[in-house]
């Protein structure tokens, strides 16, 4: 083995070993047992190793709730290890939001834990789908080592059909599916005693949310249901915590209205997709951030639904 090769292979093997605590993740309290770890702006990269998305957990005298597990292995053992660091409780389970690489390719990390691992039955086929092993290749080429060749798709434990409600160390606890809205599977998880509402992708705060193939009009219906619960804190699955959630969920909900009138309307005039998104006033959401990254695909996606709907 030459001089260089033996030098690539130490980078490498420093690289690695500095994998699990490279990123700041320090956690925030917003409730008397409830916290929140807050990932970085953007999208996923190997700059920020794959910390882009929000992770929850409520510490209770019999063990701990968490409530996703970020985007990559070592960034779900980073989020355990913080845990520990604030209580010697166990992590009795963990409940995955929706089955996006963001939010649970850190599993396995609780998996080998034995930690018990929840989420809505429709996850099931998107686990299982041609697009979650695609979608899995690209990260490896992206977020190398963060994600790579040992990085494996966990699937729940225990796979809810609905609404949940269950109790531990005195808390009470409600998992509510919400999709499909953002997703199929969507869940909520509402902490009662603290009033703090665990979101997921459902509220991007902030910014522009994220449609993808998203069910607008199920996402407006969900928001106006948790707009309804009135918490006093609310964490969403992408930037900071809210304190006045009625606010910020208006926002999102006003933005998915505005999307489906305005390429609603261009459907029924007859327009192709380029008429209708240079036709639309974005005036009052291009200074968010994430417009320019995720707005056109949005309105696209969005534009497609309609076509869809005014063909049935």
């Amino acid at each position: 083995m030459g001089w260089g090769t033996k030098r690539l292979l130490a980078a490498i093997c420093m690289l690695c070993a500095s994998v699990a605590s490279a990123i700041d993740m320090t956690p925030v309290k917003v409730g008397e047992h409830s916290w929140y770890v807050a990932g970085k702006p953007g999208m996923a990269s190997a700059a920020n190793e794959g910390f882009m998305s929000n992770a929850g957990f409520v510490v209770t005298p019999d063990g701990v709730v968490v409530f996703d597990a970020l985007g990559t292995p070592a960034l779900g053992k980073q989020l355990m290890d913080e845990i520990a660091k604030l209580t010697d409780q166990p992590i009795r389970k963990v409940i995955v939001s929706h089955f996006h690489a963001d939010h649970y390719y850190g599993l396995q990390a609780f998996q080998d834990a034995g930690v018990e691992i929840w989420a809505h039955r429709l996850g099931e086929a998107v686990l299982n789908s041609e697009l979650a092993q695609e979608r899995l290749a690209q990260r490896r080429a992206d977020l190398f080592p963060f994600v790579d060749e040992n990085t494996r798709l966990v699937p729940a434990d225990r796979w809810l059909d609905g609404d949940l409600e269950f109790s531990l160390g005195g808390l009470n606890f409600r998992v509510l599916h919400v999709g499909p809205a953002h997703s199929p599977e969507d869940l909520a998880l509402e902490v009662i005693e603290d009033k703090v509402l665990f979101a997921g992708d459902m509220l991007f705060r902030g910014r522009i949310p994220f449609v993808g193939n998203a069910d607008t009009a199920r996402w407006l219906v969900a928001l106006d249901a948790m707009i309804e619960l009135a918490p006093a804190v609310l964490v969403p699955g992408h930037g900071p915590a809210s304190t006045d959630p009625q606010s910020d969920l208006t926002l999102t909900r006003d933005y998915l209205r505005f999307l489906r009138q305005a390429m609603g309307e261009a459907v029924e005039e007859l327009k192709s997709f380029e008429e209708a998104y240079e036709d639309t006033d974005w005036t009052d959401w291009e200074k968010l951030p994430a417009f320019r990254e995720a707005n056109r695909l949005n309105a696209y996606n969005v534009f497609l639904q309609m076509e869809e709907g005014a063909l049935e």
